[in-house]
């Protein structure tokens, strides 16, 4: 009988080291889907099934224990949330839903700061995920030209908080910020439109942003971020573009492993990559795109030397999953570093997220107004540009500001030599 009794405590030990503790719940509302995630102690065996009449998605979880976990409030999708035992040591789950969905859902493995996670992604069934598509050539408008589309993406998101700050400080919630004040100035902009890649807390594989802004065949992609570095005295703003092989520094590449690393902590299911993008992603260190990238974030970078300190004298590279789109020109804006003590109250700061925002939409419209797309509103209307030479400056110098070429800028203001005046007004031409 001891023996039996023995046998008995063992297996009920068995059994309770078996359970699987749920250990956090929250739910994420996005525009494409809701997305569910369970904080699990390990690898769990599960079941999903809908029911009908109200529409309801029912989780079993085998040998599932829920561990002092409130339920979160519906959002998305998700009415609510509810739990319950049907038997043979089940935990049940159930979303009442607000309309009927399809589930998608995978395990993810342990990830910077997350144990084992239980996704569930609800689509509704009438806003199905788009497939991957190729750029599509713009079709002719007539009128005074299309807009310029600005694509403005805000890093992190949802379950990716990216980097926090000393004093707490989210950077998915600062960046976030920055972006919608960009797109706001670039909505002010003739003949510009914005769009916002994520305008919410949720997470957005890195695939998926470049993809959108292809979708939307925008003109120029920017990513915005702020940062950490294990350096609490690292300051200064930062802009790169892709290197898809090596980083300009050791910074840049610590920077971008951490930031390409952001799928597995944001909830991306990597074992089902969309073999379409394969055929997309072209070899990139050929093509306009890397040079037009290098451009257009030069300028940016000068406009950011002017509000304040940069990081680096010039932009730097690195390789950014984000930036992998091989037609829309792209680049990685790191307005500061969060993890700068002076920096994070300054990010907090709505005023000065303006005038970041303001900083980088002067290199933007400085990029398309030396470049405009044909067939677009700027171009149609783009007036020459000048620049009045003040005390100091030389023509080299001012070439580089306006990034184009000596030579282009002496023949704009049929200079032999390289003499300027103070108060002359210099011509800068379009194209180098």
């Amino acid at each position: 009988m001891r023996v039996v009794l023995t046998l008995l405590i063992a297996l009920a030990q068995m059994a309770h080291a078996a359970a699987v503790e749920v250990r956090g719940v929250r739910v994420w509302a996005g525009p494409e889907y809701t997305r569910a995630v369970f904080d699990v102690s390990a690898e769990a065996k599960y079941r999903l099934f809908s029911l009908e009449g109200p529409d309801r998605l029912v989780l079993d979880i085998s040998g599932g224990d829920l561990k002092d976990v409130q339920l979160p409030d519906g959002t998305g999708v998700v009415k609510g949330m509810r739990s319950g035992r049907p038997g043979d040591g089940q935990l049940r789950l159930v979303f009442d839903l607000a309309e009927p969905t399809r589930a998608k859902s995978f395990m993810l493995a342990p990830a910077e700061d997350y144990g084992h996670r239980l996704v569930v992604d609800l689509y509704p069934q009438n806003n199905a995920p788009a497939a991957p598509v190729l750029r599509a050539t713009r079709p002719a408008q007539s009128g005074p030209g299309r807009k310029v589309i600005v694509a403005i993406d805000a890093g992190h998101g949802g379950e990716d908080p990216g980097a926090i700050g000393a004093a707490g400080t989210y950077e998915k919630d600062v960046v976030l910020a920055i972006a919608r004040a960009l797109a706001k100035e670039v909505n002010a902009e003739p003949g510009m439109e914005a769009l916002l890649i994520r305008d919410g807390d949720y997470y957005i594989a890195h695939r998926r942003r470049f993809m959108k802004a292809r979708e939307a065949k925008a003109d120029i992609f920017i990513s915005i971020h702020a940062d950490a570095f294990h350096k609490r005295t690292v300051s200064g703003s930062s802009v790169f573009v892709l290197s898809p092989t090596t980083a300009s520094n050791e910074a840049a590449s610590w920077l971008a492993e951490r930031e390409n690393r952001s799928d597995l902590v944001g909830g991306v299911n990597l074992d089902s990559r969309d073999d379409t993008l394969a055929a997309v992603l072209l070899d990139l260190s050929q093509g306009a795109t890397m040079e037009a990238s290098a451009e257009a974030a030069g300028r940016v970078h000068a406009a950011l030397k002017r509000l304040g300190k940069t990081h680096k004298a010039q932009v730097e590279r690195a390789n950014f999953y984000v930036l992998r789109s091989p037609d829309v020109p792209s680049m990685l804006v790191e307005t500061a570093f969060i993890s700068n003590p002076t920096e994070e109250k300054r990010l907090k700061d709505p005023k000065h997220q303006r005038a970041l925002a303001n900083a980088i939409m002067e290199g933007v419209r400085d990029y398309f107004h030396s470049r405009p797309p044909p067939g677009t509103w700027i171009a149609a209307h783009a007036q020459p540009r000048s620049h009045i030479v003040s005390s100091g400056e030389t023509l080299s110098a001012i070439a580089e500001q306006h990034r184009v070429s000596l030579e282009s800028l002496r023949q704009a203001n049929a200079k032999r030599g390289d003499v300027v005046k103070v108060g002359e007004v210099l011509r800068i031409p379009t194209s180098s």
